[in-house]
C-alpha cells in the first residue's frame, strides 16, 4: 500500500489529478484476481462486469482528460485551494467525515460497506489535492527552485499525512469486514468520482465529450 501510495504520489508532479486517479481501474483488476486467487473471495459474472466498466469508465475518462495546467509553484496551488468553491467542498467534506466517524460508523460501520468507504474517499479527494501540491513543489525545488521555503508546502503535507492516515484506517477496518473483491472496486468507484470533483472545482478541469 505504502509503495503504490507513492508511485501514485509521483504521479501526481507530472500529471492531472483527473487523469491519474482514473487509471487506478488497473489496482481493481489485480485486487480482484488476488482475492479469488489468494484469498478464494469468489467473483461472480456480475463482479467481473463491474471491473470491466470500471476499465471502460475509466479509458473513457483517460481519453478526454484536459490538458494540464501549469503551475509555477506551490503558492499559485494553494491560491486555488483557497478559493470560496473548493473552500466550501473541503468543509463538506470534512465535516461529513466528523459526522461518518462519530455518529455513523458506530452504529452501521460494521453493516454497510458504503460508511467506512465513504470516509476514505471524501479523505482520498482532499490528498490528491494536497499530493498535487506538494508534488509540483518537490518537483520544482529538484529543478532548482526551491518551495520548501514556503509555509504553504508544510500545510500541504500536514493535511496528506492526515488524509492518508485516515484513508489507510479506514480502507483497513472495510477490508476486514467485508470481500476484498467488493471493497476495492466500490472504493475506487467512490474514490475516482470525489477526486473528479473536487479537481474540477480546484483547476476547473472538465473532461472533453469530444
Amino acid at each position: 500500500m505504502v509503495v503504490g501510495e507513492a508511485a501514485n504520489f509521483a504521479a501526481y508532479a507530472f500529471a492531472p489529478a483527473i487523469l491519474v486517479t482514473p487509471l487506478g481501474a488497473l489496482s481493481i483488476i489485480v485486487s480482484a484476481i488476488l482475492a479469488h486467487s489468494v484469498l478464494q473471495e469468489k467473483l461472480n459474472m456480475f463482479g467481473m462486469l463491474g471491473c470491466l466498466l470500471c476499465i471502460t469508465g475509466s479509458l473513457t475518462i483517460v481519453l478526454h482528460a484536459p490538458p494540464e495546467r501549469h503551475l509555477s509553484s506551490v503558492i499559485e496551488v494553494f491560491q486555488l485551494a483557497m478559493q470560496p468553491a473548493f473552500l466550501g467542498y473541503t468543509v463538506f467534506a470534512v465535516c461529513v467525515i466528523i459526522f461518518l466517524i462519530f455518529y455513523v460508523a458506530p452504529q452501521h460501520g460494521t453493516s454497510s460497506i458504503f460508511v467506512y468507504l465513504a470516509i476514505c474517499s471524501l479523505a482520498g479527494s482532499l490528498s490528491v489535492m494536497s499530493c498535487k501540491a506538494l508534488g509540483i513543489a518537490l518537483k520544482l525545488t529538484f529543478q532548482g527552485d526551491n518551495q520548501l521555503l514556503f509555509g504553504e508546502t508544510y500545510v500541504c503535507i500536514m493535511v496528506v499525512v492526515a488524509c492518508v492516515m485516515t484513508q489507510m484506517n479506514y480502507l483497513n477496518k472495510a477490508l476486514d469486514l467485508f470481500n476484498t473483491a467488493i471493497v476495492s472496486p466500490v472504493y475506487y468507484v467512490m474514490f475516482t468520482l470525489l477526486t473528479i470533483l473536487a479537481s474540477i472545482i480546484m483547476f476547473r478541469a472538465v473532461p472533453s465529450l469530444e
